[in-house]
């Protein structure tokens, strides 16, 4: 429905109540806005597609900060695009949290005594399901509260059933590709999940442990070396040497002895040592070491396996049955007692990867698993972004994406878990491996069984921008939608998720890219740049603040702290200076629509128009352009603060102020002036509408009695009649004209400031405006200024000359002059001293050798501030009025 559409509103607020209550007015407004239907996108329009996916939150969490501010830009992002005419989808939906939700249910079940095992796979899968409909809920009703203008009508979840042939499909579809593939290798391995995980599901940080060093052999055929992990000596099976390390080529191609364990391994050469690096060699334990499972493969060692999935030792008598961490001190305790650690150094400080779901020690071990060749799909990821096909924006970016793509190993997709896309694969009795396509029937009879892992979580999510839309069927709205125009995603997940969406996208669309645009924010922190974190006791549920503040001013306060890229830093306060501003746009349009305002005709002619009317439409249309230009750039702290300070700043203290002589005076000049309130109130509601959708649309639906602003024009610049121009209305001397007002509004504030005088404080003035252009707004500078006529008797006791005029205030009997006088004497004479004492410091020669750079910077400071201080106590002492 366009604006020219739209029909009156089937009740409209005639009266704006004296305060703003957005608990009043959010939930019944976003519920008349899907009622509608202004969200749901229509595949047969003709219109422009614009399409964003959401990020699909986990099933398990509830909206944090993070949310709230990245759903805030698309959000704002698709209000616009709809306000232009684009036939927008906005693509709502949740992921199924493979991991994160087992270990929900999991400890559901604990609860009850009960284990997954107890109950059984399908029973388990059945009780998840059951908790994801008591529970996945919670989000969509906090997306509902923040005012995101998402098609509900399309809603997703990773696990249903149009999904979940879209993930049969493109595995059946890889793997006859040959780009998937069962494989026995090293990978990340959770004790506590019990499951591999990726690489980049790995968080690395530095644990402080002990690094032990260990004389295997004996005498001249002995060799020391190091390690974080002593458990893992029981499953060595060499030593591995530089090839060109003089000190054990005698070593090279005998056996040594393995302490504890009575057996004798190897001494190998390879070039992957650093003889450099300790004592030159390394233990190698394939089984359970990345680079030690590579150097067995070049020499064909076996690996030997040491633990089982809970990490706990399964080899050796002495140690058998023994987690990891103690079997790691009770091995060196044995050594020690047979003299074989040469040294020991705790602790030793180091990095550990960590499961980035429950935290524990990642370790590493030889398992098989399905893994997705990754080689082809990531080069078409890179090149999709090196030919301009998809552009990263901020462009700095692109520079670890593809760092990421152009180094990516192969991808181990399969989980140990019960909950997720089981992999469609059928193991016979006789070895046979039959990859069974969702239109295919699977191998039945006796000894065939499925292999009983799932996919990785990112497997489906990687399909998410086709996915939703119906493929593999080639739907309408596939047509329509893809790609989607921008995805806007933080940069933590670049890796996670953006990388196999733009392998996936590229594979199974032939070659064209899921997005168009990729735009990065930063994370939320708390206004001391801190991370959010339960554990640091700073995060903060942004419910709250939306009961306490009103949605608006949480969507704005993130909106403006959004630079591409960048963390954004937020506190409390910020939030409660954007309820004011949304408190000031409501006064202030009430007050407007209380003296006159209205959108009611044409603009009047330019003739008719007064200096101040022609400058804010003026910078009314400048604004419309930055705004724009923003937009379209992806900077929402800029646009939003050139919508504060036009709408506060211009429009508010400014035009209103300047105008209300105008208005109080009435007649026909006061209904020009309302008409151009009018036509301004109703572009800025509009330009802010997509940042604070709220009390922009009670308002405007007030100001212009139509039906609301979701399916509004986006506005354009305005056109005066008589004074048509590209680009809408400007005139530069109309600005100018202003600015010469505002300058001695300004200065005379200033001034009264300085003097002590109150805000209400009445002064008689003397305005010589001959010869300017402030002549025609003398009435509005003396309200501004709270400045009487001249009486008899007046005498200016202060004179100050400001953009080519003079104002003379008498000051007699408004201030005490001595006790003034007395009091900047004072201040003068500290800062005469701060100057001094800053200058004997500056050139102090021997001082400025010794300090550090800081140091001298802050004192070159207090030398600006004590001389600038200085300077402006002189001037007030001047203008004093004389004794």
């Amino acid at each position: 429905m366009t604006e020219n559409t739209q029909q009156q509103n089937s009740a409209p607020i005639t009266e704006l109540p004296t305060q703003y209550a957005p608990a009043e007015v959010e939930g019944e407004l976003y519920e008349r806005w899907v009622e509608r239907g202004y969200f749901e996108a229509d595949a047969k329009s003709d219109k422009e597609p614009f399409t964003v996916v959401i990020p699909p939150p986990n099933v398990t969490g509830s909206l944090h900060l993070g949310h709230a501010f990245e759903h805030t830009l698309i959000d704002a992002l698709t209000r616009r695009k709809r306000m232009q005419g684009y036939e927008t989808l906005w693509q709502p939906g949740m992921d199924h949290a493979g991991i994160a939700t087992q270990n929900v249910v999991e400890r559901e079940l604990a609860k009850e005594g009960k284990s997954r095992h107890d109950l059984g796979r399908e029973a388990f899968i059945e009780r998840v399901w059951q908790w994801k409909g008591e529970s996945g809920g919670q989000i969509s009703g906090q997306m509902r509260r923040l005012g995101d203008g998402v098609d509900w009508s399309r809603e997703r979840f990773t696990m249903d059933e149009g999904l979940s042939e879209a993930v049969q499909t493109i595995f059946k579809k890889l793997y006859d590709d040959e780009l998937i593939y069962r494989a026995e290798r090293i990978i990340n391995w959770c004790p506590r999940c019990l499951t591999a995980i990726s690489d980049i599901e790995v968080e690395y940080q530095d644990d402080d442990g002990e690094l032990v060093s260990i004389r295997y052999g004996d005498g001249d055929a002995s060799i020391v070396v190091a390690t974080t992990r002593a458990e893992t000596m029981l499953g060595d099976t060499a030593v591995a040497v530089h090839p060109e390390d003089e000190r054990y080529k005698h070593l090279v191609g005998t056996e040594i002895e393995l302490p504890l364990t009575g057996r004798r391994i190897p001494v190998v050469a390879d070039e992957h040592v650093d003889p450099e690096f300790g004592t030159g060699a390394v233990k190698v334990t394939p089984a359970h070491d990345p680079n030690d499972f590579e150097i067995g493969q070049r020499h064909g060692l076996p690996n030997l396996a040491v633990m089982d999935e809970h990490a706990v030792i399964t080899v050796h008598g002495p140690f058998q049955g023994l987690d990891r961490l103690e079997a790691r001190s009770a091995i060196v305790a044995a050594l020690r007692a047979e003299g074989r650690i040469v040294a020991e150094k705790r602790p030793y400080t180091h990095s550990v990867g960590h499961c980035s779901r429950c935290k524990t020690t990642i370790e590493p071990r030889l398992s098989m698993q399905w893994w997705v060749k990754v080689g082809p799909l990531a080069k078409a990821a890179g090149d999709a972004v090196r030919d301009g096909r998809v552009k990263i924006h901020p462009q700095e970016m692109e520079k670890r994406y593809f760092d990421w793509v152009d180094n990516l190993h192969d991808w181990c997709i399969s989980r140990q878990l019960w909950w997720g896309h089981r992999i469609p694969v059928w193991y016979g009795p006789n070895g046979e491996i039959v990859c069974v396509g969702p239109d295919e029937e699977a191998p039945t009879g006796e000894g065939w069984r499925q292999d009983t892992d799932v996919l990785d979580t990112w497997f489906s999510s990687g399909l998410w921008p086709f996915s939703t839309l119906g493929w593999p069927q080639q739907t309408e709205s596939l047509a329509k939608f893809y790609p989607n125009s921008v995805l806007v995603t933080g940069y933590d997940i670049l890796f996670f998720w953006v990388a196999r969406m733009m392998m996936f996208g590229l594979y199974a669309m032939d070659g064209t890219p899921p997005f168009h645009t990729i735009a990065l924010h930063g994370m939320v922190r708390d206004q001391f740049g801190k991370k959010m974190s339960k554990s640091f006791g700073n995060a903060v549920n942004p419910l709250d603040w939306m009961d306490t503040y009103g949605s608006d001013a949480v969507r704005f306060t993130l909106a403006r702290g959004a630079n591409p890229g960048v963390d954004v830093p937020i506190g409390e306060d910020w939030v409660q200076a954007s309820r004011n501003f949304a408190n000031k746009i409501w006064n202030a349009t009430r007050f407007a629509l209380m003296n006159g305002a209205t959108i009611e005709g044409e603009l009047p002619p330019v003739e008719q128009l007064s200096a101040v009317d022609r400058w804010i439409l003026s910078q009314l249309n400048k604004t419309v352009a930055e705004v724009d230009a923003f937009y379209e750039d992806y900077q929402f702290s800029k646009l939003s603060d050139s919508l504060y300070h036009f709408a506060w700043d211009e429009v508010f203290s400014w035009y209103v102020e300047l105008s209300k002589t105008t208005f109080f005076a009435g007649g026909e000049q006061a209904e020009v002036s309302g008409r151009v309130l009018g036509e301004v109130l109703d572009v800025m509601l509009r330009l802010l509408h997509p940042v604070v959708p709220f009390v922009t649309e009670t308002l405007w639906t007030t100001l212009t009695g139509r039906e609301s602003l979701v399916i509004a024009e986006w506005p354009k610049t305005v056109s005066v009649p008589g004074a048509d121009a590209p680009g809408g209305f400007r005139d530069e001397a109309a600005e100018a004209e202003i600015e010469s007002v505002k300058a001695v509004v300004t200065e005379v504030r200033r001034f009264r400031k300085e003097q002590g005088l109150q805000d209400g404080q009445k002064v008689p003035a003397r305005l010589d405006l001959t010869g300017t252009p402030l002549a025609a707004h003398e009435a509005a500078i003396r309200q501004l200024l709270r400045l009487q006529p001249e009486g008899e008797g007046f005498h200016a006791t202060a004179t100050l000359p400001v953009a080519g005029a003079t104002v003379g205030l008498d000051l007699s009997g408004t201030i005490d002059v001595e006790a003034e006088r007395k009091r900047l004497a004072k201040d003068l004479a500290a800062a005469e001293k701060e100057k001094q004492q800053a200058n004997g410091k500056l050139g102090n020669e021997a001082f400025l050798a010794k300090a550090p750079d800081n140091v001298v910077d802050k004192i070159k400071a207090r030398l600006a501030k004590a001389e600038a201080d200085i300077e402006r106590i002189t001037t007030q002492l001047a203008n004093l009025p004389q004794a």
